[in-house]
């Protein structure tokens, strides 16, 4: 699985509530979500985002609220994947049961906003096309990217045992 983007660089502890404003969490429609994703921090951030587009962050990404909402938001808005040092334990729960790819990556000071990125989730490499660098990281296994394609645990559950609920 291989997924090629624009890189949207943050920094470290970017909260639930950066990611998601609460005054939004009135519905669970990741679209509808995606139109306010980061706006508290970055108010141009849905309009420079295009589909595919990779969100790079530095550690504890994802910290705050237990709310599923944070990554529908960046599913929503068309965020292809999150790169980050480190995750908020919740936060990669919820971006697992979602299918929103999540990369950790020792060391995200060499990417920068606007690099272009290539990740290899079968053979564990990022290449940041931009300044010709590669990085290694842990392949994804097999169930995670099933997951992934199934777009979410829940899908990917009723595929696997032909649920039709």
């Amino acid at each position: 699985m291989i997924l090629k983007g624009r890189v949207h660089k943050f920094w470290d502890n970017i909260n639930t509530d950066d990611i998601i404003a609460a005054r939004y969490l009135v519905t669970t429609n990741e679209k509808e979500l995606g139109k306010h994703c980061m706006e508290n921090i970055s108010p141009s951030f849905v309009k420079e985002v295009k589909k595919g587009d990779i969100i790079v962050a530095g550690k504890n990404f994802g910290c705050g609220s237990s709310r599923e909402h944070a990554p529908l938001a960046i599913k929503g808005c068309g965020i292809s994947a999150v790169i980050a040092e480190s995750f908020s334990i919740i936060f990669f729960r919820n971006a697992i049961n979602i299918g929103l790819p999540f990369i950790e990556l020792e060391d995200t000071s060499a990417i920068s906003s606007k690099d272009i990125l290539e990740i290899n989730l079968d053979k564990g490499i990022i290449k940041n096309i931009t300044k010709k660098d590669t990085y290694r990281i842990r392949p994804f296994p097999e169930f995670l990217k099933r997951i992934i394609k199934s777009k979410g645990l829940i899908n990917y559950i009723k595929q696997r045992y032909h649920l039709y609920v």
